[in-house]
């Protein structure tokens, strides 16, 4: 094909507008109507119905438009990628003097090269368990230090560093500079990547602002995603915008639609975690006081349950009252019945007087025996009954408070050696005139003892 542009009179200056119709007029007259086999990149649907993209090989592209007209016979989505074979007119846009095809008609033969190759190796790594979640770190709640692989002049950097300022300029951020598109961008994000991992932060972001598939086809580098996913520190995408998807979004810890969302992510509003501090006061103060009152509710129960030593003391002394009637109506009860047995043996006696006699000796005998006995028994009873009270007294916790010893209970819980015990545990002290509770700051151990 050749083009001849007729020459112009001598002395003709042309406008630009009339050397685009010019052109215009030569190109569809002479090109007219193409069979193209191409892939889609660039694809923009326009808000008008009509759609924008461009036709390209591995060695050259060109700008083409589709109008609704013919994109509404479609019975499929082109998207960027797919490798398709299209009808057109060649024209010339006469504004911009940019010639473009004017596609009436587009028929899909399968994916695209590079989308073939994104799905293979997309395939590949997911086998090898590299997208699975259980090996995703989790991306720290308030972090110190941050490292941004990216280019140094997008504007990707510039929006991730803005938010960082304006919301938490305590946070240290490290810009590792690299190229982020074309055939050198792949090894050099490894060696950015690889860098910033040396720095050791507390995570990395690593991406670029949007663009077509060719742009950010360094991200779907192998060697790149088995980095990330071999990476220590948790790693967050942020390649393109939202409705982009890259190897790295998938192998990464997180993946951020955007770059800003991604600044949003690890730099937590000052203003938000002091809303955040003023509800955990909130929350600790309410535990606080509810535990108080349990402790309280528990402390008045169990008062309740403590039998008072007085009132033991005096029950005691009514049993001994009580014991002492019983034996004195026992021994009358025993006089009494001696008595009659003398009766009856008097009435048998033949001798009246001589056994009246040896009666009466036998019963003098028998009666000091007897008050012996009962002085005896009386005394033992007694002696008993003072030997029980005196334990009883010594044994009485109040005696031993009195004598300037005291009682520690931890949780109600008797505390008789340090190893019930450990450091600012909470501990109630009894002593002579009440109670103190306290807090353990040191533990002492006797010579010799373990605790």
């Amino acid at each position: 094909m050749s083009l001849e542009v007729a020459p112009a009179a001598e002395n003709r200056i042309l406008t630009v507008e009339q050397l685009n119709m010019q052109i215009r007029s030569l190109i569809e007259g002479q090109v007219g109507m193409v069979w193209i086999q191409a892939e889609i990149s660039n694809f923009k649907p326009h808000t008008s119905g009509h759609f924008y993209f461009s036709l390209k090989d591995s060695k050259s592209q060109i700008s083409a438009v589709m109008f609704r007209g013919h994109n509404s016979k479609l019975k499929f989505k082109p998207h960027d990628g797919l490798e398709v074979i299209v009808r057109g007119r060649i024209t010339v846009y006469e504004p911009r003097g940019q010639y473009q095809v004017a596609v009436e008609s587009m028929d899909p033969v399968g994916a695209g090269a590079l989308q073939k190759q994104f799905e293979q190796l997309k395939e590949k790594l997911k086998l090898e368990g590299l997208f699975d979640s259980i090996r995703k770190k989790p991306i720290p709640a308030h972090p110190q230090k941050v490292a941004i692989v990216t280019s140094p002049t997008g504007a990707a950097i510039q929006d991730i560093l803005n938010i960082m300022n304006r919301r938490a300029k305590s946070v240290e951020v490290i810009v590792v500079p690299t190229i982020v598109q074309g055939a050198a961008a792949a090894p050099q994000l490894c060696e950015a990547f690889q860098r910033a991992e040396k720095l050791n932060p507390d995570v990395i972001i690593i991406g670029r602002g949007g663009g077509s598939i060719e742009d950010m086809w360094c991200f779907n580098d192998e060697r790149l995603a088995r980095l990330i996913a071999g990476s220590f520190i948790p790693v967050i995408s942020a390649v393109g915008h939202e409705i982009d998807f890259t190897i790295c979004d998938f192998v990464a810890d997180l993946r951020a639609p955007t770059p800003s969302a991604a600044a949003e992510l690890v730099a937590k509003s000052s203003a938000e975690i002091a809303q955040k501090l003023i509800q955990l006061d909130r929350s600790l103060a309410f535990s606080m006081k509810k535990r108080m009152d349990m402790m309280k509710q528990s402390v008045l129960h169990l008062s309740k349950r403590l039998t008072d030593p007085k009132k033991k003391l005096q029950d005691l002394m009514l049993r001994s009252d009580d014991l002492f009637n019983r034996l004195e109506n026992a021994i009358a009860v025993n006089i009494n019945h001696l008595k009659k047995d003398v009766q009856i043996l008097q009435s048998k006696l033949i001798s009246p007087v001589q056994v009246i006699s040896s009666m009466k000796l036998n019963l003098d005998k028998k009666n000091m025996r007897l008050h012996s006995l009962m002085n005896f028994n009386i005394q033992n009873q007694k002696s008993q009954v003072q030997n029980l009270m005196s334990l009883l007294d010594s044994l009485s916790p109040l005696k031993v408070v009195e004598r300037g010893f005291s009682i520690t209970k931890r949780q109600d819980e008797l505390v008789k050696s340090i190893k019930q015990v450990k450091i600012k545990d909470l501990i109630e002290v009894r002593v002579k005139d009440g109670f103190i509770d306290a807090e353990i700051i040191k533990l002492r151990k006797l010579e010799n003892e373990g605790v």
